[in-house]
């Protein structure tokens, strides 16, 4: 399928996506906030920079988009155009995910990852749920944890 958009209208979309102080980012911002946890910002002195730093709790939270890390959910689809390229993009991305979060662990820090599906789209969870389980896990002793949709049906693995 060919894009329905020209290359001038498809960089300048591409161009205004923001990697910092996205919208899911704020949402959990605000949730952390409103619970009494208090928190850094984009902390580049630790291993992949992540979205919000709780010192308190030695926890990292990086808020994932699911199109730009692969998630295998509702929100993600594979692009009809320059498919290679995407796929490799994603490959990477997600490449330079596991090792952040594997150097954190080599420095004590524990890693939360939210993705942008638990947060908006049909499987969102609710906000108590999301903060009961954010709760849960800087209360833990886990390492780490993320965080995704509610299954809206179950997937072909399951099914198998």
């Amino acid at each position: 399928m060919a894009d329905r958009l020209t290359l001038e209208q498809r960089r300048l979309n591409m161009s205004r996506i923001r990697a910092k102080n996205t919208a899911p980012e704020w949402t959990v911002r605000r949730l952390l906030h409103s619970r009494g946890f208090r928190y850094q910002l984009h902390r580049a002195d630790l291993p992949g920079k992540p979205d919000i730093v709780l010192p308190r709790f030695r926890t990292a939270v990086f808020v994932h988009g699911c199109f730009w890390h692969g998630h295998a959910c509702s929100l993600f689809r594979t692009p009809a155009t320059r498919t290679e390229f995407w796929l490799a993009k994603i490959a990477l991305n997600r490449q330079r995910d596991a090792t952040a979060v594997s150097l954190l662990k080599e420095l004590g820090w524990r890693s939360l990852l939210i993705w942008e599906c638990a947060l908006k789209g049909r499987g969102r969870l609710p906000e108590s749920q999301l903060a009961q389980k954010v709760t849960a896990f800087l209360n833990s002793d886990a390492m780490f944890d993320e965080i995704a949709e509610k299954r809206i049906s179950p997937t072909a693995e399951e099914i198998l």
